[in-house]
Protein backbone atom coordinates (compact mmCIF):
# COMPACT_ATOMS: atom_id res chain seq x y z
CA UNK A 1 0.00 0.00 0.00
CA UNK A 2 1.28 3.43 -1.20
CA UNK A 3 1.87 6.28 0.86
CA UNK A 4 0.04 9.27 -0.52
CA UNK A 5 1.88 12.76 -0.12
CA UNK A 6 -0.08 15.57 0.06
CA UNK A 7 1.19 19.67 -0.22
CA UNK A 8 1.43 21.47 2.53
CA UNK A 9 -0.93 23.64 1.69
CA UNK A 10 -4.00 21.30 1.07
CA UNK A 11 -2.79 20.12 4.97
CA UNK A 12 -2.81 23.65 6.11
CA UNK A 13 -6.52 23.90 4.21
CA UNK A 14 -7.32 20.76 5.86
CA UNK A 15 -6.86 21.93 9.23
CA UNK A 16 -8.68 25.41 8.66
CA UNK A 17 -11.73 23.70 8.16
CA UNK A 18 -11.84 22.25 11.31
CA UNK A 19 -10.25 24.90 13.15
CA UNK A 20 -11.52 28.33 11.71
CA UNK A 21 -14.29 26.66 10.16
CA UNK A 22 -15.68 24.26 13.06
CA UNK A 23 -16.17 21.42 10.92
CA UNK A 24 -15.83 17.74 12.73
CA UNK A 25 -12.82 16.10 12.04
CA UNK A 26 -14.49 12.78 10.89
CA UNK A 27 -16.04 14.76 8.08
CA UNK A 28 -13.60 16.60 6.51
CA UNK A 29 -11.15 13.37 6.50
CA UNK A 30 -13.67 11.48 5.21
CA UNK A 31 -14.64 14.01 2.39
CA UNK A 32 -10.26 14.40 1.68
CA UNK A 33 -10.04 10.73 1.62
CA UNK A 34 -7.74 10.21 4.22
CA UNK A 35 -7.81 8.63 7.73
CA UNK A 36 -9.01 10.99 10.71
CA UNK A 37 -5.55 9.85 12.28
CA UNK A 38 -3.73 11.74 9.46
CA UNK A 39 -5.55 15.15 10.22
CA UNK A 40 -5.15 14.96 13.80
CA UNK A 41 -1.33 14.88 13.31
CA UNK A 42 -1.99 17.64 10.92
CA UNK A 43 -4.12 19.62 13.45
CA UNK A 44 -0.94 19.33 16.14
CA UNK A 45 1.45 20.12 13.66
CA UNK A 46 -0.23 23.19 11.96
CA UNK A 47 -1.75 24.71 14.78
CA UNK A 48 1.26 26.16 16.14
CA UNK A 49 2.10 29.51 14.43
CA UNK A 50 5.13 29.06 11.62
CA UNK A 51 7.66 30.71 14.21
CA UNK A 52 7.32 28.33 16.08
CA UNK A 53 6.97 25.17 13.87
CA UNK A 54 10.59 26.96 12.45
CA UNK A 55 12.10 26.70 15.86
CA UNK A 56 11.08 22.99 16.61
CA UNK A 57 12.27 21.89 13.26
CA UNK A 58 15.36 23.94 13.75
CA UNK A 59 15.52 22.42 17.76
CA UNK A 60 15.19 18.72 16.00
CA UNK A 61 17.79 18.88 13.81
CA UNK A 62 20.21 20.49 16.30
CA UNK A 63 19.28 17.19 18.50
CA UNK A 64 19.77 15.37 15.71
CA UNK A 65 23.12 16.60 15.18
CA UNK A 66 24.25 16.32 18.94
CA UNK A 67 22.74 12.66 19.45
CA UNK A 68 25.36 11.81 16.09
CA UNK A 69 28.36 13.46 17.65
CA UNK A 70 27.67 11.92 20.94
CA UNK A 71 27.87 8.25 19.35
CA UNK A 72 30.40 9.27 17.38
CA UNK A 73 32.89 10.35 20.39
CA UNK A 74 31.43 7.75 22.84
CA UNK A 75 32.84 5.01 19.94
CA UNK A 76 35.89 6.63 20.43
CA UNK A 77 36.47 6.90 23.79
CA UNK A 78 35.48 2.89 24.15
CA UNK A 79 38.02 2.69 21.06
CA UNK A 80 40.97 4.88 23.28
CA UNK A 81 39.84 2.67 26.66
CA UNK A 82 40.71 -0.47 24.68
CA UNK A 83 43.93 0.54 23.11
CA UNK A 84 44.62 1.62 26.96
CA UNK A 85 43.91 -1.69 28.39
CA UNK A 86 45.71 -3.47 25.97
CA UNK A 87 49.00 -1.27 25.97
CA UNK A 88 49.10 -1.39 29.73
CA UNK A 89 48.81 -5.33 29.38
CA UNK A 90 51.48 -5.38 27.07
CA UNK A 91 53.28 -2.81 29.41
CA UNK A 92 52.94 -4.90 32.36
Amino acid sequence: MSRQRYPEEFKIEAVKQVTEKGKPVADVAQRLGMSAHSLYAWIKLYSKPQEQRQQDDDQQAELRKLRAELKHVTEERDILKKAAAYFAKECG
